[in-house]
């Protein structure tokens, strides 16, 4: 309970709360050497409760309904890359180049999953487009993990070196890391209270209808890979109408989005080229979700206070990697914080790195994220003003390992055997991974039939499941469908 406590205060939610969460603790659901299970849960129960806090404010209850956060849904869902099936076929979640690399002094940790990122990659190294795992294997034993982070992100490529859980916290990143709050919650004008509309509790018997605490509201989501479309999912499941939009040149990988595109809309606009469909939906939204660097959008006018100005009583939700400071602009991922602030370290051995048993900063800051989504909004209409919340992947890491200028919510004792992710050892499942088919669905979609992780956020009377599948990337039109009413 002290995890979900350190999360639900670190939203701004009343203390009091927190004792609406109940937990069915699975032993050997997402087994690691760090709390993985204990994050995953929280982060799950937070937005939980957030959503049931939302919800029976909307709908006028006398109380915030209960939350029940089942370690194996969580566990099931913070591998769901894993589980997806499209039409029988696994996906292939990692690239060949995206992997550990042994240097001359260490260890590196490559992500090459992209197209644009692998020839990042290959250029840095001086190599073709035709290259080998062998060819750079041996090119990367002659040079030091230090040197291979530098120039490969030199030239827009991602690479970071394995460092220790110390060695992270004496570098100028890790310690503006554990300087900043797990949620940075800002409040940049004083915009009336939002005018939130009821939404009806929920029905039982036959054609039962579920409570919908963000029914009614427009999420425009400008994010990528996991952790940014994880939050803007879970706000679907809760009733956001949630419109997708990437540019048209940079697709997204075909099964990460069958992934986590469910109960969204996706489309393809050129904010360059097409800035006045842009503001259309902009004029329309009641919340906006970026997964892009720090400062990458701002050339458009995105940056949060840009956007606050333009439409007083948005909520931005900004999420990026390392979260401000020397590597703020620097692109990451899941795999590559885990290198760079000594998870991969403790989770491995004295022979290999190892990593966590699922993308859990991923997905964890992803439910966080919508948490704080939830919670901006449940302040707004008591207090108005629009509202801004930052999150990273890095602080994140840095409330598993236990570091952080709060000290609360950390690592504590270590708790499993270690796992490891991708293609760099085993799967790390646990009991609750082998027998998921309780948290498991299926559905046809136009993209085939998938099977999936059902969401993990439950509480009385609310979803149990998304009311549309995802659909080809990019193939919807660029305009709001439901009544914003």
């Amino acid at each position: 309970m002290t995890h979900i406590k350190f999360a639900w205060s670190a939203l701004g939610g009343d203390p009091a709360l927190a004792s609406r969460v109940s937990t069915v603790e699975r032993p050997g659901a997402l087994e690691a050497r760090l709390p993985v299970r204990e994050l995953a849960r929280a982060c799950v129960g937070v937005c939980a409760l957030a959503a049931a806090a939302l919800g029976a404010l909307r709908a006028g209850l006398a109380g915030v309904p209960a939350v029940r956060v089942d370690d194996g849904a969580v566990a099931t869902a913070f591998v769901s890359e894993r589980h997806l099936l499209i039409d029988g076929r696994a996906p292939v979640n990692f690239a060949p180049l995206s992997r550990f690399w042994r240097t001359g002094d260490g260890w590196v940790r490559t992500h090459a999953n992209y197209p644009h990122h692998r020839a990042r990659l290959l250029g840095a190294l001086g190599l073709g487009g035709d290259a080998s795992v062998e060819d750079v294997a041996a090119l990367l034993a002659e040079r030091s993990a230090h040197e291979v982070e530098d120039v490969v992100y030199g030239a827009g490529g991602l690479a970071v070196a394995l460092r220790t859980a110390r060695e992270w916290a004496a570098h100028a990143q890790g310690a503006t890391v554990a300087a900043r709050p797990l949620v940075v919650r800002e409040r940049p004008d004083a915009a009336p209270a939002r005018v939130l509309p009821p939404v009806r509790t929920a029905r039982t018997g036959a054609g039962a209808a579920p409570m919908l605490p963000a029914a009614g509201l427009r999420v425009l989501d400008l994010t990528r890979v996991i952790a940014g479309p994880v939050a803007t999912r879970t706000l679907a499941l809760l009733g956001a109408e949630v419109l997708r939009v990437d540019p048209p040149g940079l697709p997204e990988l075909a099964d990460q989005h069958a992934d986590t595109g469910f109960g969204k809309r996706s489309a393809a606009v050129d904010l360059a080229a097409d800035r006045k469909t842009f503001e259309e939906l902009l004029a329309a939204a009641d919340v906006v979700v970026t997964g892009y660097r720090p400062g990458a959008l701002d050339r458009f006018g995105l940056s949060p206070e840009a956007l606050a100005e333009r439409r007083p009583g948005l909520v931005v939700a900004q999420l990026s990697a390392w979260g401000g400071g020397p590597w703020g602009g620097r692109r990451g991922f899941d795999s590559l914080v885990q290198v760079a602030t000594g998870i991969a370290a403790i989770e491995g051995s004295d022979e290999r790195p190892g990593a966590l048993p699922a993308q859990a900063l991923d997905h964890g800051t992803g439910y966080l994220l919508a948490a704080a989504v939830l919670r901006a909004l449940t302040e707004q209409a008591h207090d108005g003003g629009s509202r801004v919340v930052r999150l990273a992947l890095a602080r994140t890491a840095a409330w598993l390992t236990g570091v952080g200028a709060d000290g609360a919510g950390g690592a504590g004792a270590v708790t499993g055997t270690g796992g490891a992710d991708g293609p760099d050892g085993r799967d790390g499942a646990g009991a609750a991974y082998r027998r998921p088919d309780a948290w498991l669905g299926e559905t046809d979609s136009a993209i085939g039939r998938l099977r999936y992780a059902r969401s993990p956020v439950a509480f009385t009377g609310g979803p149990t499941d998304w009311t549309r599948p995802p659909g080809p990337w990019g193939a919807d039109a660029p305009r709001w469908h439901r009544p914003n009413d």
